[in-house]
């Protein structure tokens, strides 16, 4: 079993629907509506609610930041890169094209939550994330998503290369972003089928992983340092992204198996084969 805490990561664990709870603890302390709420939510569903001390939900969760709510829950299943495009697509993004986040060794669990809860507002298909050098989806990543883990598609690999080839064969693009990279991120359509590529905290992509990638994408800075912190560089490449998805399918043009530069796009052939 698992710990889940505070309220938001809870709530949507249980929206979402996709995990097996145990039971749901929440501190005796507090009593509030947005509790009352969630209380009510878990025995709807059928979940077992008891109260213990704020004191014991600390120890529980290794944390004060719990905000009085503890859920002991089954581990979230991690799924294969073939499992990712699996799940009905609908609304908007069933017209849009293919969009996936792979994260190349990003180690600190608050800066993996935040891509995580930016890449669910994005509107990404999956997440690939590797087994090692890597921060699992602890508590306080899930803490740090707002809970966005429970709705994302999420897959572990042993190797990124060789899943990035493999999505390759599915006709998608790899985009690496790097500060070392020949085009702004702004100028790039990703009104296509892509991976966007980040790298580690401070280190940037691994060297094979670099050569992997059809394009590299940089994002220009005007101040006197040369890069973001990698949640903020993913949240400012990733709402582009999704922001040309948007406008694509409102043009009536959906999925396109084209790409390169917004200027210029070019014919994708034989990646992979």
């Amino acid at each position: 079993m698992e710990i889940l805490y505070g309220v938001h990561p809870v709530e949507e664990a249980l929206r979402a629907g996709r995990r097996r709870f145990d039971h749901v603890i929440v501190a005796q302390e507090r009593q509030d509506a947005r509790l009352e709420k969630l209380v009510a939510q878990c025995r709807q569903a059928g979940v077992r609610v008891r109260q213990d001390t704020r004191e014991q939900l600390t120890q529980l969760a290794g944390t004060a930041g719990h905000q009085g709510v503890v859920a002991v829950v089954r581990p979230q299943e991690v799924l294969a890169i073939e499992d990712l495009f699996e799940a009905p697509r609908i609304g908007e993004r069933a017209k849009a094209a293919r969009l996936v986040l792979a994260l190349d060794g990003v180690e600190d669990p608050q800066n993996l939550g935040a891509l995580l809860r930016v890449a669910d507002g994005a509107g990404v298909d999956g997440v690939v994330l590797t087994e090692r050098r890597s921060a699992p989806l602890s508590p306080v990543a899930v803490k740090a998503s707002a809970g966005a883990t429970e709705h994302l598609r999420i897959a572990r690999v042993v190797n990124l290369v060789r899943a990035l080839e493999d999505l390759k064969r599915q006709n998608l693009w790899i985009i690496g972003l790097d500060e070392r990279g020949t085009s702004d991120y702004d100028h790039f359509d990703f009104s296509g089928d892509c991976v966007l590529v980040l790298g580690r905290e401070g280190a940037g992509l691994h060297d094979l992983v670099r050569k992997t990638c059809d394009h590299l994408l940089r994002i220009p800075m005007a101040g006197g340092v040369s890069s973001l912190n990698v949640s903020a560089a993913g949240a400012v490449v990733l709402y582009e992204a999704f922001r040309q998805r948007r406008a694509a399918v409102r043009a009536g043009s959906g999925a396109s198996v084209n790409h390169g530069s917004a200027s210029k796009p070019v014919k994708k052939k034989g990646l992979g084969s």
